[in-house]
């Protein structure tokens, strides 16, 4: 009696997540990196909040003005920024770098669904931005409030906008990190993926100065700028000509970008050869 061969298993999207998580933990760059910007995150916001705090020495808490701003200590831009650029970068690495080594053939042929391969990525950088988000960001807001408690500025975790400005701080690294990865599956090109990324995230909101309410609007469409718009607790000044995007607007921004970008990507990664 002959022997039937057994059927070819299919790989499991979860199966696929595994598998990327093997490549990203084996990575010893990778713990270097997520290490490396979260201290500079923290240290930023220690710096800024130690800054604050000594600005306040010897001034009476009721002679200050500064109306729970000093909660933004928490979310440094310098720190944040660099969150973005770095979170861009490696999400454009994360695919570009299987193409450079020829490791996406190996893959392809063991997983010829290219889609799903992509969105497993997706998921996988998604989760872990996430995590490493919601961590720094919620240690930046403890640590930059208790130094500042000593001077009696520092507000609670339930002060009007700190939650929604933690949200955006957690939410932002993911978002960059899709973007990143969607370009970097379109332009497949090392350098270029990261330079793409970094002038998307950075670069291009600069050319759109809020000084006219069309390079406004245009500006109010950068992440950059969503993030900036969500981490501040205050809204349209009355004196200031130039609407100001809302709060809505600034959540679909964290929406839209990578949505767009894995979108292409998705659209022509079957069309291409490897």
């Amino acid at each position: 009696m002959s022997m039937l061969a057994p059927a070819p298993s299919v790989a499991r999207f979860g199966d696929l997540v595994a598998a990327e998580w093997i490549k990203m933990r084996s990575l010893r760059s990778t713990w270097w990196t997520l290490a490396l910007t979260t201290l500079f995150i923290l240290g930023s916001a220690v710096t800024a909040a130690l800054a604050d705090r000594q600005n306040l020495a010897g001034t009476a808490p009721e002679s200050r003005s500064y109306q729970g701003f000093l909660c933004f200590d928490a979310f440094p831009p310098a720190g944040y920024l660099t969150l973005m650029l770095v979170a861009g970068s490696i999400g454009a690495v994360t695919v570009v770098a299987e193409y450079g080594s020829g490791l996406i053939r190996t893959t392809t042929v063991a997983v010829p669904a290219r889609r799903s391969v992509l969105l497993a990525k997706a998921v996988l950088l998604g989760a872990v931005w996430a995590g490493l988000g919601a961590v720094v960001s919620l240690a930046a807001f403890l640590l930059s409030q208790a130094i500042l408690s000593g001077s009696d500025a520092g507000v609670p975790i339930t002060y009007p906008g700190v939650l929604r400005a933690m949200a955006a701080c957690a939410l932002v690294a993911p978002v960059c990190a899709l973007t990143g990865l969607g370009l970097g599956a379109l332009v497949r090109h090392g350098a270029a993926a990261v330079l793409g990324t970094c002038f998307c995230l950075l670069v291009l909101p600069m050319l759109f100065a809020p000084s006219k309410q069309w390079s406004a609007d245009v500006n109010h469409l950068m992440v950059v700028s969503a993030w900036r718009r969500l981490v501040q607790t205050w809204g349209q000044l009355p004196d200031d000509p130039i609407r100001v995007a809302g709060v809505p607007e600034s959540w679909a921004v964290f929406v839209l970008w990578p949505l767009v970008a894995l979108g292409a990507a998705l659209l022509v990664i079957r069309r291409r050869d490897v």
